[in-house]
This record gives C-alpha cells, sequence and structure tokens, in this order.
C-alpha cells in the first residue's frame, strides 16, 4: 500500500521562478550593473544559484563562485516575495491529508533555505520530512536522499511515491525503488520534448491534475495490494 508521497519543491509544489532569477539582477544591481534577465525564461531557475549566475556572468567562473554566498543570502531575503504554490497544489495535498497519506520534500535546494520557504508560505506543518540538497553529501540524482526520507519517515521506498520535474527527481526514484514515480511536466523544463524519455510512470501536464493523479495511483496501488 502507498503509504507516503516524496516531492521535489522549485518547480513541482512552488513556482520560486521569479525569485530566483530575479536575484541574480539584484546581485548586478549591487555591482553596479543592468538587469540581464528580462529575457531569461522561467526554466533557468531549474540551474540553481550557480547556474543563474553562470548566465549572468558568462566566461567569469571565479566570479562566480565568488557571488555565490551573496546570492544565496540575497535570495534569503527574498524567498517569498513572489513564489507562491502552483494552483491546485494545496487542494492535492489536502486530498492526501484526508487519505492519511503524509507528504515530504526530497529537494536540492539548501536545506535552510527550503525550510525558511514552506515557514514563510505556512506550509511546514504539511511535510512529515524534508531532505535538502546540502543534508547529505550526495543529492538527487543519487538515491540516497530518498532512502533518508523514507528511513524517517519508516517506510521503504516501494510504499512511496516520488513527484518531480526534473529528470534526476525521476532517476533518483527510480533508483531507490519508489512504486511508482511522476514527472510534472508544467515545471522548469528547458526540453519538454524529453519528458517522455525520463521513464517516468506517469506524466502531470498540468498543476491542477496533480492531485487526481495521485489519487489514481492510491487506487492502483491499493489495487495492486488487494
Amino acid at each position: 500500500m502507498l503509504r507516503a508521497v516524496l516531492f521535489d519543491l522549485d518547480g513541482t509544489l512552488i513556482d520560486t521562478a521569479a525569485d530566483l532569477i530575479g536575484t541574480l539582477d539584484d546581485v548586478r544591481a549591487e555591482l553596479g550593473l543592468a538587469p540581464c534577465t528580462a529575457e531569461l525564461p522561467p526554466a533557468v531557475a531549474a540551474r540553481g544559484g550557480r547556474g543563474l549566475l553562470t548566465l549572468g556572468f558568462p566566461g567569469q567562473p571565479e566570479l562566480v563562485e565568488r557571488l555565490l554566498p551573496r546570492y544565496l543570502q540575497i535570495y534569503a531575503g527574498r524567498l517569498s516575495q513572489l513564489s507562491r504554490p502552483y494552483a491546485g497544489i494545496a487542494q492535492a495535498l489536502e486530498q492526501l491529508q484526508m487519505a492519511g497519506i503524509p507528504a515530504a520534500i526530497v529537494t536540492n535546494k539548501p536545506e535552510a533555505l527550503a525550510r525558511q520557504l514552506l515557514a514563510e508560505l505556512g506550509w511546514t506543518r504539511r511535510f512529515a520530512a524534508l531532505v535538502g540538497g546540502d543534508t547529505l553529501d550526495r543529492r538527487k540524482p543519487h538515491p540516497e536522499p530518498i532512502w533518508h526520507v523514507c528511513q524517517a519517515l519508516q517506510l521503504k521506498p516501494a510504499q512511496t511515491i516520488m513527484v518531480g520535474d526534473d529528470e534526476r527527481d525521476i532517476a533518483a526514484g527510480r533508483a531507490a525503488g519508489c512504486a511508482l514515480n511522476i514527472a510534472t511536466a508544467y515545471g522548469y523544463l528547458e526540453a519538454p520534448d524529453q519528458v517522455g524519455s525520463w521513464g517516468a510512470d506517469q506524466i502531470v501536464d498540468d498543476p491542477t491534475q496533480l492531485g487526481a493523479a495521485l489519487q489514481r495511483s492510491l487506487a492502483l496501488m491499493a489495487q495492486r495490494a488487494g
């Protein structure tokens, strides 16, 4: 039987692109430089702070590394300025809660920032466990973060579903032994035409459809158990 659902955070539950990308312009402004992000698609948010700084300061890897701590500091100050849950996600989480299925987060976002974001959105109590990108020595696509959160939940991966908007999420879920792996194609995809090659068991194209997809998965796993 399904006992928990594991979620990626950015691009899966919460649309954080505007704050992640906007922080790059904030860093540039401190250096007296003009904004550069107006033409960047939201999908580049998946690259994280280092990747975004690389876009803003191409060919300057040493400067990128030097600016990364300041980027993260500025970002922490505007975590929820524009970031909001995707439509339908709150309802999907409520449906799981009503069914007695705990939710947990497995993200590559630094743990402190992930916890801070949930706190600022009033979502801390929605999740039974959280593993961040720096919680362990290894992060997704390695399966260890999933094993770690399953241990915290006292569950086996085969009793869980992994949901995420990146191939790393699906790869981690498959390697960890999750019962089902769901790709959210509404997230930060720079190559959306490749989602079908990730090996996901299901693909959800719209966040408002995620709740229904999870309910179908609940029914499927109950049928298997029966």
